[in-house]
């Protein structure tokens, strides 16, 4: 795993137990650019929190091996916090063994495309090389619906996790943590109607899995109304987006839910903040004006993701 003098990435296990045992959750942040990467551990590290970085295979493809790798020993000089290093939906062994080799302390491999036994199948083969080089490892069991970087899921083709087979899952591939699909989605466009989560099933699926068990959160992002404004105020068209309230955020955490995924509300922060700051400032051409503004708009926002899920002051 990646070190810089005493320092080095942690993996998520001794982070997960403590989140479970204080009922709080543990912020997942996408990043793909340098301004992304110093809002997310900034914010962290002003709110005495552990967090997660983590990065998709297109994300990784956009910034570039090296200069990730870079970044995160950055991080790592510039923080005192718990930090993780983590692939999001990874989607073949391949690049899962590329990413323990690089150096990241935690993995996700995506089989939730295949039909149960493929997923079995691949997700045991990346635990089998994680853990040697003690890295953990998250899985994923049904689908979300929504489109977000390549994951896309049509809403007649999602389907929820079922909970006698997460217990099967759990059980046969031996991954330390399960992303499941109780209605969330990714993307910006969540819910056609009313929000709704199948917050039994997710009672159902804790209560079979273990009150130990890591859950993850996948889609979970709020699409928050001042960032829509935000960017359509300023030159956007985004229409008819909705999220996950801040309820439901919080009850999936009481219920057992240690992990969440947030990408979507970042990204329109930033790019709204963008929006806001040329149109505001026409004549402005120096980046580290509009970026600088947009890198802050996100740390305020992560720091509000953190107090949310009840991180703050657990580092």
């Amino acid at each position: 795993m990646i070190n810089i003098g005493n320092r080095t990435l942690i993996n998520s296990k001794d982070i997960f137990s403590k989140a479970i045992e204080q009922k709080y959750a543990i912020g997942a942040f996408n990043i793909n650019n340098l301004e992304l990467v110093q809002s997310v551990v900034e914010a962290a590290e002003e709110s005495k929190s552990p967090v997660i970085v983590q990065v998709s295979p297109s994300g990784k493809k956009y910034i570039k091996n090296n200069y990730l790798i870079k970044l995160i020993e950055a991080a790592l000089e510039s923080t005192t916090i718990p930090l993780v290093l983590h692939l999001d939906h990874g989607d073949s062994l391949e690049v899962c063994k590329e990413c323990i080799d690089l150096g990241f302390s935690s993995v996700m491999i995506d089989g939730s495309s295949l039909d149960f036994k493929k997923n079995i199948e691949i997700t045991r083969q990346v635990v089998d090389y994680a853990h040697t080089k003690g890295v953990v490892v998250e899985a994923e069991l049904g689908k979300l619906s929504g489109i977000e970087d390549e994951i896309s899921v049509e809403n007649h083709e999602g389907i929820y996790t079922d909970p006698q087979k997460a217990v099967e899952f759990i059980t046969r591939t031996g991954c330390d943590s399960l992303a499941v699909a109780i209605g969330t989605s990714h993307g910006a466009y969540k819910f056609k109607q009313e929000p709704k989560l199948d917050f039994e099933r997710l009672k159902n699926i804790k209560e079979m899995v273990g009150n130990n068990y890591p859950l993850v959160l996948h889609g979970a992002s709020n699409v928050l109304e001042e960032s829509i404004k935000m960017n359509n105020n300023f030159g956007g068209k985004i229409e008819k987006a909705q999220g996950v309230p801040d309820f439901m955020i919080k009850e999936a955490i009481n219920m057992g839910v240690v992990k969440i995924n947030v990408d979507t509300d970042t990204r329109l922060a930033f790019s709204g903040a963008v929006r806001q700051y040329l149109n505001q400032n026409p004549t402005e051409f120096d980046p580290r004006k509009y970026l600088g503004v947009a890198r802050d708009t996100v740390k305020e926002l992560v720091k509000n993701k953190i107090k949310l899920f009840g991180s703050e002051n657990k580092s």
